[in-house]
């Protein structure tokens, strides 16, 4: 369903992404996962078409993204919410743009539903400073699968949240997605929950520009339960690998350098200034023609 072919990225003449190849079934869960600042971000926004590839292309159904559709639901990792719109209004400002020829009380029952969806119909007529975050990133999730999209991208939903709060969630969207059967994409930096959730695991890898590693398949039953997994060897195995895959690629970006450092001249006034005020240390800095050897680690 979603295929990126060659892909390159960049930003001010810096080449974030580069040489991104990836294929994505239709109904497949996929997690991609790396460290902050690789350029996940970057990648969701040329799948769901906020940006433009440099080179490359990407696809929907063999078509070409030009730009940002209805057949992709965008989940941000903040929770995009209109504050001054109530929960059931935050969802039903999506469903009365994409279905306008519906009677009012079908884009209502079609609100309710997917309100209910995410355990809310108890806060429908609630506005967001009313919710916590959790709440409002089920506002956020329920909006995106109102839409009723082909393709539902996730960047880093759960990020902002506390950990009880974001393992409610990471279940409860797995059994929506049982149900639904949409085609995910989920950018994440946790392995747990790329492990927990995903069909199959993507590496960013933190090369400078990042590039994707090799594809982990997640052959783990489903439903899945948390702490069964904990103790499964397979969840264990692929952990292991998914981490140790991450911090070499990591490691192999530490580089060392040498350079010389030149300091400027000691001038007149400095001088005058040291005989006037003893406190100052005579150890000035060196002369031009005194070099100093410095090595420096570079961590990208």
């Amino acid at each position: 369903m979603i295929s990126l072919k060659n892909v390159s990225k960049s930003y001010a003449n810096h080449e974030v992404l580069k040489d991104i190849n990836i294929e994505v079934e239709e109904g497949e869960f996929v997690c991609i996962i790396g460290y902050s600042g690789t350029g996940k971000t970057s990648l969701m926004n040329l799948i769901s078409g906020l940006a433009k590839p440099d080179t490359g292309e990407v696809l929907l159904d063999g078509k070409p993204v030009t730009g940002p559709g209805p057949d992709r639901a965008l989940v941000f990792q903040n929770y995009s919410l209109l504050p001054w719109l109530t929960v059931k209004e935050n969802i039903a400002l999506a469903v009365n743009q994409l279905y306008p020829q519906w009677s009012k009380e079908e884009r209502a029952a079609h609100v309710d539903k997917h309100v209910a969806m995410v355990k809310l119909s108890h806060a429908g007529d609630k506005f967001p400073r009313e919710l916590s975050g959790g709440m409002r990133q089920r506002v956020s999730v329920a909006r995106a699968l109102s839409m009723d999209s082909k393709v539902l991208l996730l960047d880093e939903p759960l990020s902002a949240l506390d950990a009880l709060t974001r393992a409610t969630l990471q279940d409860d969207i797995s059994s929506i997605w049982q149900r639904e059967r949409k085609t995910v994409i989920w950018i994440t930096n946790d392995p747990d929950e790329a492990l927990l959730l995903a069909d199959r695991v993507i590496p960013l890898l933190p090369t400078s520009p990042a590039t994707l590693g090799k594809s982990l398949l997640v052959p783990i039953e489903r439903p899945r339960d948390r702490k069964a997994v904990n103790h499964d060897p397979v969840f264990k195995s692929l952990r292991s690998e998914l981490i140790n895959l991450l911090l070499e690629s990591k490691a192999k970006q530490r580089v060392s350098i040498s350079r010389k450092l030149v300091l400027p001249d000691i001038l007149p006034e400095d001088l005058r200034m040291r005989r006037s005020r003893p406190w100052i240390s005579d150890r000035g800095p060196r002369r031009r023609n005194e070099q100093k050897q410095e090595t420096i680690e570079l961590v990208p």
